[in-house]
């Protein structure tokens, strides 16, 4: 693609890495077969191409964006299926992230969005804060018929049924390794997922050190930033992200790290992204560093290999693969092959590529979109008849969870049973407590 920036405009780091990836588009269209809201809406503005014309034309042009084109970039799920399916390797990721910082720096949205994305920002990366409101949901649900706006409604729908009290293991310690320490690893302990499902952590501890893990939550973690980095506002979510970088280097520079683990894959993709938000910071090499340390659980445990598998039952698991997970970090096979190799009959549904549609705070911000997509990726997964349904992202499991009865579980959960953890709570529900 042809481009036309000026000399001043790309002394912006930020333009200037999207007249790169702009320049590396050659209008192929073959995104547009993969994208979720292309697929449900059909319309060319709401398909990675479409958008790409019109980030184009509003950078370029250096002119505060229309509703219009707010509205298509809005409904951009992030899911990055159309990186996956690109020839050409157009960074997709990077030039839509810049686009939404171009948007909240230079459009002044109506009054009630800037006021529910204000309130996003300030309490979904905060789990103190997110508990409390998930509290307020679940006894304000009652009245939800009475709640005129669609995003208000799935906010209040957003609240499990029942809300985890705060697990002691989230605390910064020390977890020692069972038997030879192999490694010293940092969790990644992540914010809303510590309100939503405290045992997704507890379990990864558990066999973490199960597997000769040191298991580090090192002192000042937090959000990774992701959350309010996907709605535009980059200086909360750098200062969320150098905050975690500081205190993963303290350990780094102490007892020193042989990995990050993360057990959510939206956190994994940002953090594994560190290097280029802070490329022209004071921290950048920290944050390289952070960035090569960052690894998703099933990466640590198919390095570790597991151990003695043969606890859980031989269920049949529906996997979903969450995008950040297949997508953003190029993951597909392992988190299958550890599944099998603990004794699973492992089953993909059709269409596996498409987004779920929960996407951070999409199925809050666009909920009727991301309906549709929970309605068909629920129809793919229940037509595989599984016994239980497995997936790496909290997001995605809160987003399937509420659209079916097969429990949903982490695939760490699994990996934890497996090696001689508990039946995941989810599944001791199903089956009375057993």
């Amino acid at each position: 693609m042809q481009t036309n920036f000026t000399a001043e405009q790309l002394a912006d780091p930020g333009t200037a890495r999207a007249n790169e990836i702009l320049r590396s588009c050659v209008h192929c269209g073959f995104c547009t077969a993969t994208c979720p809201t292309y697929k449900v809406l059909g319309d060319e503005l709401d398909s990675p191409r479409g958008r790409i014309y019109l980030i184009k034309d509003m950078l370029e042009n250096g002119k505060v964006p229309d509703a219009k084109t707010v509205g298509h970039i809005d409904r951009c799920l992030s899911c990055l299926s159309c990186m996956t399916t690109c020839p050409s390797g157009v960074h997709y990721m990077h030039l839509v992230d810049h686009a939404r910082e171009y948007i909240e720096k230079t459009y002044r949205r109506p009054l009630g969005e800037r006021a529910l994305r204000w309130l996003l920002a300030r309490i979904l990366p905060y789990p103190g804060r997110f508990r409390l409101a998930l509290m307020g949901a679940k006894l304000a649900r009652p009245f939800r018929r009475l709640v005129p706006d669609a995003r208000l409604r799935a906010m209040l729908d957003m609240a499990p049924r029942d809300i985890p009290p705060p697990s002691l293991n989230d605390r910064p310690q020390v977890f020692a390794a069972e038997g030879p320490r192999r490694k010293r690893v940092a969790l990644l302990i992540g914010c809303a997922q510590r309100a939503l499902n405290t045992d997704i952590n507890d379990a990864t501890i558990r066999l973490l050190r199960r597997h000769g893990c040191e298991v580090v939550i090192p002192r000042g973690l937090g959000c990774c930033g992701a959350l309010t980095h996907h709605m535009g506002k980059t200086d909360e979510s750098r200062a969320m992200a150098a905050a975690n970088i500081r205190a993963l280097m303290a350990e780094v520079a102490g007892e020193g790290l042989d990995a990050v683990v993360i057990n959510t894959s939206g956190c994994g993709t940002t953090v594994k992204d560190y290097g280029h938000m802070f490329a022209h910071d004071p921290l950048a090499a920290d944050a390289a560093q952070v960035a090569a340390l960052a690894r998703d659980i099933t990466e640590v445990m198919a390095d570790l290999g597991l151990r003695e598998p043969g606890h859980a039952e031989p269920l049949r698991v529906g996997y979903h693969a969450a995008c950040s997970l297949q997508h953003g970090q190029q993951i597909r096979a392992t988190p299958k092959e550890l599944l099998a190799a603990a004794g699973f009959t492992v089953l993909e549904p059709r269409d596996a590529h498409i987004c779920c549609g929960s996407a951070g705070t999409y199925n809050l911000m666009q909920p009727a979109i991301s309906a549709e997509l929970k309605r068909r990726k629920v129809e793919t997964l229940e037509a595989l008849t599984p016994q239980v349904i497995s997936a790496g992202n909290i997001g995605c499991m809160m987003q399937i969870g509420s659209g079916t009865g097969v429990p949903v579980v982490h695939t760490a959960e699994l990996l934890d049973w497996a090696t001689g953890g508990p039946k995941p709570r989810a599944l001791q529900d199903r089956d009375g407590g057993a």
